[in-house]
């Protein structure tokens, strides 16, 4: 579900369309670690309900206790199924019985890199008036999408250290930016919206790859003279997210910047619980959908997990698949339960995993 500039991450065929002559199409399921399989079960279940001509296959054996028992993450196998489907659609990864980043590193950033899946695209509308904290009710109306880069910066994983466990350790990571990366998420974010894009940066702190992002940001305003544009430093951009989310329709940042801003603007429209994303290729079609909230190991196996956050990447990705009616309807119905209050515990509510999933299937207005 996404926003007034963002129904669609592009042209969508019409429902009559999506129900006649569409080809099936092929999802790759990893369910994960903790509430992944949980909220992923419903997803699945009410995809299969819509009939929508998608095949899965369930790559349930990419788990943390798989890594603990044969040290891998994912194997070259499975990237082949991978790669023989039109999309990802992924629970969570990462458990506390693994100790090190290594194994949530070797799903999703080789995901990220062997797919060269640059746009994380995260859109954020409030559900509810009752689900903002913020006071002010002319600033809840939070409609709009945070595009993050996302194969470079800090998270490149390029960096070292030096003498490990000594009063002299040294630690080093380093911020990747290459005007490839940058000019093609900028193109991104200018065509993804219909009124502005904000650039937000550090550029005054971070004088080299800022500078890079500032030269080209101004070169992207050439090609799209009918966007407003503005610019914003990373810690003015959560400032005014905080006071007045209405002032934003898409930011666009880099991969660390965006990571941290998406997860706030997702608690600006209640939780992360019912926040959605996609990982996007434009060039190839290919994407992966993930829910924002983790593997959440607190909550997991007690049936209170939120679908919600998945059920909405789901419907992102059932824009991309040429199912955007499909879509409309599943965030109609994932915006009525929650005005109906059927809601798991983090958003107020008593109900199980379950009752919401069911509650969203009963109100679909689908087939």
């Amino acid at each position: 579900m996404t926003g007034a500039g963002h129904t669609t991450i592009r042209s969508m065929p019409t429902r009559s369309e999506n129900i006649q002559g569409t080809l099936s199409a092929a999802v790759a399921v990893l369910p994960g670690d903790g509430i992944g399989p949980e909220v992923i079960e419903h997803t699945l279940e009410t995809l299969r309900e819509m009939e929508l001509g998608l095949d899965f296959d369930v790559l349930d054996q990419v788990s943390a206790h798989r890594y603990l028992r044969t040290g891998e993450a994912i194997t070259d196998a499975e990237i082949d199924r991978i790669r023989a489907c039109s999309a990802v659609l992924l629970g969570a990864v990462g458990d506390p019985v693994v100790r090190n980043p290594d194994y949530a590193r070797g799903v999703l950033l080789r995901l990220r890199a062997e797919f060269d899946l640059y746009v994380n695209y995260r859109p954020v509308r409030l559900l509810h008036d009752r689900l903002s904290p913020l006071r002010d009710p002319r600033h809840r109306s939070i409609d709009l999408a945070v595009v993050r880069e996302n194969t470079e910066g800090l998270y490149a994983g390029v960096g070292g250290g030096l003498r490990a466990r000594t009063s002299q350790e040294v630690a080093v990571d380093t911020e990747i930016t290459t005007a490839y990366g940058v000019r093609r998420v900028l193109d991104f974010a200018f065509s993804s919206a219909r009124r502005r894009v904000c650039l937000v940066d550090k550029a005054n702190a971070v004088p080299f790859g800022g500078a890079l992002w500032q030269r080209l940001w101004h070169e992207a305003q050439a090609r799209y003279p009918h966007i407003t544009v503005s610019h914003e430093y990373v810690d003015a951009a959560a400032m005014k997210l905080v006071a007045d989310p209405t002032y934003f329709e898409v930011i666009v940042t880099n991969n660390s910047y965006g990571d941290i801003l998406s997860d706030l603007t997702a608690q600006l429209a209640g939780g992360l619980g019912a926040a959605g994303s996609a990982n996007l290729n434009p060039e190839t079609g290919f994407s992966l959908y993930e829910p924002v909230h983790g593997s959440a190991p607190d909550i997991a196996g007690k049936g209170v997990a939120n679908p919600i956050g998945a059920l909405l990447s789901a419907g992102l990705m059932l824009e991309r698949l040429h199912r955007g009616g499909a879509a409309r309807a599943l965030a109609q119905a994932v915006r009525s339960v929650v005005g109906d209050g059927i809601c798991t515990p983090d958003l107020g509510g008593t109900c199980s995993t379950r009752e919401v999933a069911e509650g969203v299937r009963a109100r679909l207005l689908w087939g």
